[in-house]
């Protein structure tokens, strides 16, 4: 493993990143422009953000919410070991899959038990934390990706098979067809080493794309 800790994107690179990026691509300076820089989307480390990455797959954002609202409301707080505790009866009442109860019972597991420790995960670089969390059943490169750029606010992360950023892309590129998540890939590699802030921009530029429909 490799002893290297990556940096944390705060407020002041995040501005740097912009400025650079809008100098670089007339387009991602055409979204800054017309709707203002990107917020730095965050949440907090930890279990109950893994959770809601999870919920989130496959599901709109709202719908997602939902069901991570009423899982707070039943377990309290929520920590791997009330998430274990909890029935199934109780989990799909919540609004569950059957699916994401087995993947989330079996990262709550592993972090109860210690084979999977919080803390050291998030001292991983890029590459040896997808490596760590994608071992866990259901956790692929797309809940790895998302969890690095918003939760641990790593600089140059490119989730491509982010439904929202391929749309972004077709429409701020003028694409013939949405790109595929290699295509995406390769739109991507200008904006190292600022892909994550590239990302936060695609986003604001989805988002209030939808807002003027």
């Amino acid at each position: 493993m490799s002893g290297i800790r990556e940096i944390r994107l705060d407020q002041k690179r995040f501005d740097h990143a912009i400025a650079d990026l809008c100098d670089r691509d007339r387009d991602l300076r055409l979204v800054v422009t017309s709707f203002g820089s990107p917020p730095l989307w965050a949440r907090r480390p930890g279990f109950q953000t893994l959770v809601h990455t999870i919920l989130e797959q496959q599901v709109s954002l709202p719908s997602a919410k939902v069901v991570l609202t009423r899982l707070r409301s039943i377990c309290k707080p929520l920590n791997p070991e009330n998430f274990v505790a909890l029935r199934d009866s109780c989990l799909s009442e919540a609004g569950f899959s059957r699916q994401k109860m087995r993947y989330c019972r079996a990262l709550a597991e592993a972090i109860a038990s210690g084979d999977l420790n919080l803390r050291q995960l998030h001292q991983m670089n890029d590459a040896d934390f997808r490596e760590k969390i994608m071992s866990y059943p259901g956790i692929g490169p797309w809940t790895a990706d998302v969890y690095l750029l918003g939760a641990l606010r790593r600089p140059d992360v490119w989730p491509v098979g982010d439904l929202a950023l391929l749309a972004a892309a077709h429409s701020l590129k003028n694409l013939k067809s949405r790109p595929s998540p290699t295509e995406l890939e390769q739109i991507g590699e200008k904006w190292r080493p600022h892909r994550s802030s590239a990302a936060r921009i695609l986003w604001h530029h989805y988002l209030n794309q939808r807002v003027r429909k």
